[in-house]
């Protein structure tokens, strides 16, 4: 039996593009996984195994939907628990204004897994809750969570989202140019995780910029592994373009909201989650775009999980309270 019981406890679930992270309640995070699937020789792999086997050919299921996405969560909630029959309660994320449709779509999602209930939680409202923000307070907070294929762009008050916008880039724009980068200068091919992992190296602080990072690659003439070295500083540039697109998108967000939450934001900052948060120099462009602080959650790549997993801790018999 597992460690966290048969029926098992309830479990806070951020089903991520990329990686899925699973928070326990009283436990903390005890998942992190790709949300990968491969399937080979008539079986189908999911999480680690998957994106290990498979490389660039795994699939993502929630990206794609369907039945697979439902598989991939009851793949990981059956190896939480350490049994096919646990049903646990969940706690998941949806968008910020969410139709029915796609409301009733997550749920039913979530019960194709074998949950015994869901309850759902407002994506901003559960990030900004991971990355410690008091999000019931009446001054106004701005939260810019950085996914792989998109950037949510929130303002929030009294515990409510008063502004949302989405822009369509984040991580994976940034590990594409990392990979074109790689090809034209070191004439390397890069994969993705190469190129993520690359962008881990590079740090996100702005000093030293004469840095340089380590890039390992396939070399198209010898069909060997290569090592070479890149400048932080061409990393910096070359991701431009993706970075400027979210500092854009979050000043125009701040320019049309109320302007006493644009006075609120101008005080206390933006704070920056997802994993492109990781993204060396974007504080410093979202500064210099909106004139406003700008600093990164302590944990960004795990503020979903952990928010979410507030509320997860608070269960009671007839649902969620809303955490202090």
């Amino acid at each position: 039996m597992s460690p966290l019981g048969f029926l098992g406890r309830d479990l806070a679930v951020d089903l991520g593009a990329a990686t899925t992270q699973i928070y326990a309640r009283g436990l903390g995070i005890v998942l992190n996984e790709p949300s990968a699937a491969l399937t080979a020789t008539g079986r189908t792999l999911f999480g680690a195994p998957a994106y290990e086997s498979g490389g660039g050919i795994a699939r993502w299921p929630v990206r794609e939907g369907g039945e697979l996405a439902g598989r991939l969560i009851k793949y990981f909630l059956t190896k939480v628990h350490g049994h096919p029959f646990a049903r646990p309660r969940l706690v998941m994320a949806l968008p910020d204004a969410s139709s029915p449709l796609l409301r009733a779509a997550a749920r039913d999602l979530a019960y194709r897994a074998d949950a015994r209930r869901v309850y759902l939680v407002e994506h901003a409202v559960a990030v900004a809750l991971g990355a410690g923000l008091p999000v019931r307070e009446p001054a106004g907070r701005m939260i810019v969570d950085i996914g792989p294929r998109l950037t949510r762009i929130a303002i929030l008050a009294c515990g409510a989202v008063v502004a949302a916008t989405t822009v369509h880039t984040g991580g994976d724009a940034v590990n594409r140019a990392i990979a074109a980068l790689a090809a034209c200068e070191l004439g390397l091919l890069v994969g993705e995780a190469e190129a993520e992992a690359v962008k881990l190296r590079a740090g996100s602080r702005w000093k030293p910029i004469d840095r340089h990072v380590i890039v390992r690659g396939l070399d198209p003439e010898s069909r060997r592994e290569r090592i070479a070295w890149l400048p932080v500083q061409q990393l910096y540039e070359v991701t431009r373009a993706p970075a400027d697109a979210i500092a854009r998108a979050a000043a125009s967000a701040l320019e049309r909201c109320p302007a006493e939450l644009a006075g609120d934001v101008a005080m206390h900052g933006v704070v920056l989650t997802g994993g492109g948060a990781l993204l060396r120099g974007l504080a410093r462009r979202l500064r210099a775009a909106m004139g406003v602080p700008a600093r990164r959650a302590d944990r960004p790549v795990e503020s979903m999980a952990l928010g979410l997993g507030r509320y997860a801790d608070r269960l009671g018999a007839i649902g969620p309270r809303p955490p202090l």
